[in-house]
């Protein structure tokens, strides 16, 4: 009788053991189905970044998440994207949101990073002579519609007493305006890093105003209306995790160059002088920063470049 006492223990004692054992595994993130999260983002951006350093991946995967990165080439490409639901979250800039919203694109900010007024602006060749603003009058001035660069030159130029009728404006993609700058069948170039440091380096630039007192040029992520709604945790996660990263860069700028330098391909001398200049972040979308946004709304509206009066904040999670 106690031999077969024993063998009853014996046998429950396993059978608990089997029953922990399948318990631990299936609730193990390593091994439960993860929840895909979609990011878009542009070539060396703040998403860009996390990505290629791998952190954020990482612990968006024990929290049961596997992220999805998308690369696109523009604002316009990832805004679409967002729209149709091909990713969850966009990284884009300043002024693709104004317009995604004055289009009636049902979407909220989640996030928003620091500005980037030192690397971007208007260049000019050194020996132009053109050594201001009023200067331009008259002149041809390359940039990309629907850009922060296209706010940038409206505000300069209002800035020096100039409109855009005082000057020639050429919309063209940044690759474009590089070589109509470098081949000089344009006067001057409204862009931003890496492009004003490409240009400086490489194309005997200069930076003849930079966006200070114009311009934030600030990164944002934003997400559908609808996904965040119903995924604020996941928000709160990347944002989180998006800071960490963008700490980090700020705190490791020759890993970050080495990094960078790699990614976009080009000479560590361009890098390193857009790094110099510029800090990251990654956090909330402050009222300060939507009457940023606001001011952008305005100023686009005012001009025509926008079909109808915006109210940012209605871009937001009440």
């Amino acid at each position: 009788m106690k031999k077969k006492g024993l063998l009853i223990t014996l046998l429950v004692i396993i059978i608990a053991a089997v029953a922990w054992f399948g318990y631990s595994q299936s609730h193990d993130s390593s091994t439960q189905k993860l929840t895909t999260v979609t990011i878009g983002y542009q070539k060396a951006d703040p998403v860009d970044i996390s990505r290629a350093r791998g952190e954020l991946a990482k612990k968006m995967k024990k929290k049961g998440y596997k992220v999805v990165f998308k690369e696109f080439q523009d604002g316009t490409a990832l805004a679409t994207a967002l729209k149709s639901g091909d990713i969850d979250y966009a990284r884009l800039g300043d002024v693709p949101p104004v317009t995604s919203q004055a289009n009636g694109m049902g979407f909220v900010y989640i996030a928003a990073g620091s500005d980037k007024v030192k690397g971007s602006g208007i260049e000019v060749k050194k020996d132009s002579g053109i050594n201001s603003v009023a200067a331009l009058k008259g002149k041809t001035i390359a940039y990309t519609k629907g850009t922060s660069a296209q706010f940038m030159v409206i505000q300069a130029l209002k800035k020096a007493g100039l409109t855009t009728k005082d000057v020639k404006l050429v919309s063209m993609d940044q690759s474009a305006a590089a070589v109509a700058f470098s081949k000089g069948t344009v006067d001057a170039w409204a862009t931003w890093d890496p492009y004003t440091s490409t240009a400086e380096v490489n194309a005997n630039a200069k930076l003849l105003v930079d966006d200070t007192g114009l311009a934030k040029n600030r990164d944002f992520v934003i997400s559908s209306k609808k996904y965040a709604t119903s995924h604020k945790a996941v928000s709160k996660l990347l944002v989180q995790y998006l800071s960490e990263d963008m700490d980090w860069a700020n705190t490791h700028k020759t890993q970050l160059t080495t990094m960078l330098t790699k990614m976009l391909k080009l000479k560590k001398s361009i890098v390193k002088r857009m790094v110099a200049r510029r800090e990251y972040s990654m956090g909330q979308v402050t009222a300060s920063i939507l009457k940023e946004q606001q001011t952008i709304a305005d100023v686009f509206y005012a001009q025509g470049l926008i079909s109808k009066k915006i109210d940012v904040t209605d871009a937001t999670i009440k």
